[in-house]
């Protein structure tokens, strides 16, 4: 005689605990504050402070603090009593570091990109088009807008990403982009004068994109953020590193 099986139940999803919730509240309210710059580089962090600030128990803030510093955006130095915690300063050496590391991941995203049947690509091509003309309409014009300029090159970018890249390549993008932001955001008023520079970048990266050529785009890809990375230092060296005391 057979035995009926009787069907598997689905196995039942836990609530996220509320602490959760908070935690993943305060990494990214956290992550924002210090990429926007409203938390500078190089100033000091206190759990009871951002508690306060955040209206959140100490708890989720310690947490977030563990994570923002696996992630880069927070460093941790010995005091002569306890740790002290503080925003990740803005450096020559560390832009330099994070530059190479999403070139790579861009340039892999790219190479990707100029393998996609003809139609994909033509579709990309216009995305990308509409985005550079705007970025040299305002590179030439008097009146150059950063939050636009950043918005536009970011999707010039994430485009890219979005149609060559798989999903693991993506969450690592995701990781890193932000840090870049930190960047811009605060040098934003010098790296706009190369504006020109980076669309005839751009122009190399859609030219390699639209012959299908992979290679050629991966590496299109790789210099553009090589030479954003130099144009970034020549800032830096003007300007000054941030938080870096």
């Amino acid at each position: 005689m057979m035995v009926p099986v009787m069907p598997k139940r689905a196995p039942k999803i836990a609530p996220i605990p509320p602490a959760a919730n908070g935690l993943h509240k305060a990494v990214q309210v956290l992550r924002d504050l210090i990429v926007m710059g409203h938390l500078a580089p190089g100033s000091r962090l206190t759990e009871a402070e951002l508690a306060e600030r955040l209206h959140l128990s100490r708890t989720p803030i310690r947490g977030a603090l563990l994570w923002l510093q696996r992630e880069g955006y927070v460093i941790a130095t010995p005091g002569k009593i306890k740790t002290r915690i503080m925003v990740a300063p803005l450096t020559h050496e560390d832009a330099a570091e994070i530059y190479a590391i999403i070139g790579r991941l861009e340039g892999l995203a790219a190479w990707h990109a100029a393998q996609l049947p003809a139609a994909k690509r033509r579709e990309l091509m216009n995305r990308l088009e509409l985005c550079n003309k705007q970025l040299m309409r305002l590179a030439a014009g008097d009146e150059r807008i950063p939050g636009r300029i950043f918005e536009l090159d970011k999707l010039f970018h994430r485009s890219i990403v979005d149609a060559g890249a798989g999903p693991r390549l993506k969450n690592m993008h995701k990781a890193i982009q932000p840090l870049t932001e930190r960047y811009w955001r605060l040098y934003m008023s010098a790296i706009i004068d190369k504006l020109d520079a980076s669309t005839a970048e751009h122009r190399q990266i859609m030219h390699s994109l639209e012959r299908g050529d992979a290679s050629a785009a991966e590496r299109a890809m790789q210099l553009n953020w090589e030479n954003g990375a130099q144009r970034l230092y020549g800032v830096i060296q003007a300007w000054g590193e941030r938080g870096a005391w």
